[in-house]
């Protein structure tokens, strides 16, 4: 009997669980395709990298063009506070929801929350492992890693050695970006060595530092981000040595940079674009409209000697 109780306690414990996303009836989403009834739930990986802010830009842009609202969220770089940001954005009533992982496998769950509530699920820039994801809206990471791969073997020749910074572990455009670099160093270039720096400025200096130390004839980087691109080139002014260094993404401080003579190049990226595009997607799939499982966004390598004619 005790059992048969303690049975029965831990399957109410669970419905209870299960039902406890199911947001209060004053919030729950309207069904409306009006554009002035549709509330947008945006998760951030995080503010403070200048590419998630044009991004979110973008998405706000959108938005306020059409007269959707939007709620935003900041996961600060933090999968567990992601998941619990997305649900605390399906409490709040959302009819979509964009989101931009900080780790690809971490917010399959919060994906499949949403599924479970038929709440439409787009994802910028990064991918979602399970769950059904209506569409991804990004960049082609693995075809911008070989982009850098390509330059790096045309400025310096093939069997040069060369050192990577690696994003968030975990995260899809982490993995996409590597992949995508070593289709072409592995073959090309001889990459002595590699580390993460989690997509961060600081960070890319601090492993950089001792990636030289451990590698003093290295002839160039490439990083998954700008952040740790920037945060690599200090340290190697610092060091006095030449080391070229080559970025991802476009943000504004790389740009800059490139125009200085400092930063080699980058592999630019319109962040404003995927978050418009992300808007649009997510406007579509209420409306009843089929969207490709992916929305590609262009990329182009981006060097002192074409910067200008990149400019938006």
């Amino acid at each position: 009997m005790k059992k048969a109780w303690l049975l029965l306690i831990s399957l109410s414990l669970l419905f209870l669980g299960a039902c406890s996303l199911q947001p209060p009836e004053w919030a729950k989403p309207n069904k409306s395709t009006n554009p002035e009834d549709i509330k947008i739930g945006l998760s951030v990986s995080t503010l403070n990298n200048p590419f998630f802010v044009s991004m979110k830009n973008g998405v706000e842009d959108e938005a306020k063009k059409q007269g959707m609202e939007v709620v935003v969220v900041d996961a600060q770089n933090d999968a567990a506070k992601q998941i619990n940001d997305v649900e605390d954005l399906i409490q709040q009533g959302v009819n979509v929801l964009l989101i931009n992982p900080t780790d690809s496998a971490a917010i399959s769950t919060a994906v499949q929350s949403a599924n479970s509530l038929g709440i439409p699920v787009v994802t910028l820039d990064r991918s979602a492992e399970k769950g059904d994801v209506a569409t991804l809206v990004s960049s082609d990471n693995e075809k911008g890693g070989e982009m850098a791969g390509e330059y790096l073997v045309e400025q310096l020749g093939e069997g040069a050695k060369v050192a990577e910074l690696e994003g968030v572990p975990g995260a899809s455009a982490t993995r996409e970006r590597g992949a995508g670099f070593h289709n072409i160093a592995d073959e090309k270039l001889d990459v002595v060595a590699k580390q993460t720096a989690n997509f961060d400025r600081t960070e890319g200096l601090n492993t950089m530092e001792n990636l030289i130390q451990g590698n003093p004839d290295i002839k160039a980087v490439f990083a998954h981000n700008d952040e740790m691109a920037l945060g690599a080139l200090q340290a190697i002014k610092s060091s006095g040595r030449e080391v070229l260094v080559v970025g991802f993404d476009g943000n504004e401080d790389a740009m800059t940079s490139i125009r200085n003579g400092n930063l080699s190049a980058t592999v630019a990226q319109q962040p404003e674009k995927i978050g418009s595009l992300a808007v649009q997607a997510g406007a579509d799939v209420l409306s009843g409209k089929k969207v490709d499982k992916k929305i590609p966004v262009p990329l182009k390598l981006v060097t002192e000697e074409n910067i200008e004619d990149s400019s938006e």
